[in-house]
């Protein structure tokens, strides 16, 4: 589940542009997707489904039909994880694409080949660091690397992190899924109590993303 413009939309739905404008419009009154302006063109807009708001309103319906449906899921199974190859993009692979790195990593339990990179690498933010020691992961291992290390590796998934990178992005051997989850850049906040509060914000919405992931790539294969 990835992050797409009005006119993608139309076109995966096959439905008219004001149709899906329509119900875009009253999904967003109802909190059920969320809207921001794109880091590469600000005359773009993305939207992007709130799944902690759709878990939420699940628990709530399952819960108003019987108490026992509304019972917590039994956690991930990672042992029937299919390995897969996945690489995570974003501009400059110093915070977004490095927290999502760490986390799938963990998630996964090492279960899959996972790997960060971007099309103008610089260094791993402290920041990144110590929001993934809140989480009780270590992403002190890894490092800025640009595309072109992966150039010539197959993956399975390719999951972009930043609008400018999703529009840089080159096309990778074998049948990659492109996936997109945009993200503000974190780094350029000047406010340190600021900058922190959204490394944090990301970093739970990419947990919940990749939790997502997880579990639809364990009930499909």
């Amino acid at each position: 589940m990835g992050d797409h413009q009005v006119n993608e939309l139309v076109a995966l739905t096959r439905q008219p542009m004001n149709l899906v404008s329509y119900h875009l419009k009253k999904m967003r009154v109802d909190q059920l997707v969320t809207t921001r302006r794109s880091e590469a063109d600000g005359r773009d807009v993305y939207y992007s489904a709130d799944l902690a708001r759709l878990r939420q309103l699940f628990h709530e319906a399952a819960a108003a039909l019987h108490p026992a449906i509304s019972a917590p899921l039994l956690p991930l199974h990672v042992e029937a994880l299919p390995f897969k190859r996945i690489l995570f993009v974003c501009k400059h692979n110093s915070a977004r694409s490095q927290m999502a790195e760490g986390l799938l990593r963990s998630l996964s339990h090492n279960r899959m080949y996972v790997v960060s990179a971007g099309s103008e690498p610089s260094a791993v933010h402290p920041d990144a660091v110590s929001t993934m020691d809140a989480l009780g992961i270590d992403i002190r291992g890894q490092r800025a690397r640009p595309l072109s290390d992966f150039a010539s590796e197959p993956f399975d998934f390719v999951i972009t992190v930043c609008d400018v990178a999703r529009e840089v992005c080159p096309t990778f051997l074998g049948d990659a899924v492109f996936i997109h989850w945009g993200y503000p850049d974190p780094v350029v906040i000047d406010d340190d109590t600021k900058r922190a509060a959204t490394f944090k914000q990301i970093a739970l919405h990419l947990k919940a993303r990749i939790g997502y992931f997880l579990s639809t790539l364990s009930q499909t294969e």
